[in-house]
């Protein structure tokens, strides 16, 4: 257990040492089994945090992210945080206005993250997979750069359905009526 501890220690300490030789702006700490953004990683990458434009924590098991995480990295274009187990998102994601793509599906949304209608640049955002019953249909078709929302596998209500089509200019990807998403 502790050699297995020890051994995912060093692989994201690799990873990040990795990230500020090579100068890279790309952080990749998927399956690393994180609960958690280690702190520690802030002061690494203190010097090199606004050259960060994709940081992926997929595949971990995050249950939230912090604030100082969202202020920290607001040069951000991407963020691929799919497979975790969020349930929300800080207010501070609102900081995020280079942001163009974000991915959380197979997460635990039961609410739609409100805060991503805030971002200027936002293109993409991928819900699949979550227990989202209502989403701010107004909200998303006020936004400038929205192309695609994927909302599939989500318990949707009716009336979404019916009043997102005529309202959105963007692709809304859902699920046909009938199917629910997977057990967990």
């Amino acid at each position: 257990m502790l050699r297995k501890m020890g051994e995912a220690v060093a692989r994201v300490a690799r990873k990040v040492n990795e990230t500020v030789e090579s100068s890279s702006d790309t952080l990749d700490l998927a399956d690393c089994k994180l609960v958690s953004f280690p702190i520690c990683i802030y002061k690494v990458l203190r010097n090199v945090s606004d050259q960060i434009h994709l940081i992926t924590l997929a595949n971990n098991e995050l249950k939230s992210l912090t604030s100082k995480f969202m202020t920290t990295f607001n040069q951000l274009r991407e963020l691929r945080l799919e497979g975790n187990y969020l349930y929300r998102l800080p207010n501070e994601v609102s900081s995020l206005q280079h942001l163009r793509a974000i991915d959380l599906s197979r997460n635990q949304f039961q609410d739609f993250p409100e805060q991503l209608t805030t971002l200027p640049a936002l293109e993409t955002i991928n819900l699949e997979e979550n227990e989202i019953v209502d989403v701010p249909v107004e909200k998303l078709a006020a936004m400038p750069a929205l192309r695609v929302i994927n909302l599939r596998l989500n318990p949707l209500s009716a009336e979404v359905r019916v009043i997102a089509p005529p309202l959105i200019k963007f692709d809304m990807l859902m699920s046909p009526e009938d199917t629910q998403a997977p057990p967990p």
